[in-house]
């Protein structure tokens, strides 16, 4: 189908990008200033903001609860972003529609971001916080059951490598992976994927952006050949979490995050591969309010539900 008509009116009103490099201090600022109030938002029975305390540093979290339920699962949430933008804040929205729909309870992490920590220091603080849900687990009203990681773009590469991470290490509490069209290839050559031939322009991603954008991780040391910088690369993925793996249709990265569902069935591990039509990169941020793609939270709900 073509792009939704109300994605593409946003777009058709998005002013050019500025010349020159990127500034990540005014872009956080930018979407910084589009979040709405605490009044505005989706209601839920509580919002913490806590400080997790793990091997890698004290990393702020926000926990969010929906309901008055003594014991919930867990859902772990790692912002999107290109490893350099977004926040508790700017994803805010996300983390209360995920509890909202799911019924479980989000800690959603604010790791620390490139240029200004090298990696894997973002990388160390989501680990960190999974491994802290776990040990405060009686205090968070955590039930036992689910301990899924999420993430959305980065955040979903954040969330693999996380899944990958913990099984190499032998810490099996982590139940389900969902990666919303994520970054799993950071190596952007255009000959690797058709996606980033056909989705090249018009779309709000663009190709051409993905080596600018993902620059400033690259350069803090992080290097695309690294399964833990990009998880499409690693070569054995037995024994991993089921994973639901949520693509959009106009996105320069929907095929690698297609091809590592594809890899994650043919391992032996129970993972669905869900395209969105219509949509582009950053859908779930950015365009959840349409009916059509507010369901991606009743199909998260679903996939925890059944696995």
């Amino acid at each position: 189908m073509p792009l939704h008509p109300e994605i593409a009116k946003v777009l058709a009103g998005l002013p050019a990008p500025p010349a020159g490099p990127l500034d990540p201090a005014a872009m956080r600022a930018a979407e910084e200033a589009q979040v709405p109030p605490p009044e505005e938002r989706l209601p839920l029975h509580a919002v913490e903001d806590l400080t997790a305390r793990t091997a890698a540093g004290d990393v702020p979290v926000r926990v969010y609860t929906p309901d008055t339920a003594e014991h919930h699962g867990l859902i772990v949430y790692f912002h999107g972003g290109a490893f350099f933008l977004g926040s508790l804040d700017t994803h805010d929205h996300v983390a209360r529609s995920l509890a909202k729909e799911t019924g479980l309870k989000v800690v959603s992490a604010g790791y620390r971001r490139a240029p200004e920590a090298a990696f894997p220091a973002g990388l160390d603080d989501c680990y960190g916080v999974v491994r802290w849900a776990v040990g405060q687990g009686a205090e968070l009203g955590w039930d036992g059951t689910t301990l899924a990681v999420a993430g959305d773009s980065s955040g979903g590469n954040l969330a693999a490598a996380v899944a990958a991470r913990a099984h190499d290490e032998g810490f099996d509490r982590i139940t389900h992976q969902i990666l919303y069209y994520p970054s799993l290839d950071l190596d952007f050559d255009t000959g690797r994927y058709a996606s980033l031939r056909e989705n090249a322009v018009g779309y709000g991603l663009e190709t051409a952006a993905l080596k600018p954008f993902n620059a400033f991780y690259l350069d803090s040391g992080a290097d695309p050949a690294d399964p833990l910088v990009s998880p499409v690369k690693r070569q054995d993925l037995t024994g991993l979490p089921p994973a639901l793996v949520v693509t959009a249709e106009y996105d320069p990265m929907r095929d690698e995050g297609e091809l590592y569902g594809q890899r994650l069935r043919e391992a032996g591990v129970d993972a669905r591969v869900s395209r969105y039509p219509g949509a582009g990169h950053g859908f779930v941020q950015h365009f959840c309010w349409i009916p059509e793609y507010h369901r991606v939270f009743a199909e998260t709900r679903d996939f925890l539900g059944r696995s």
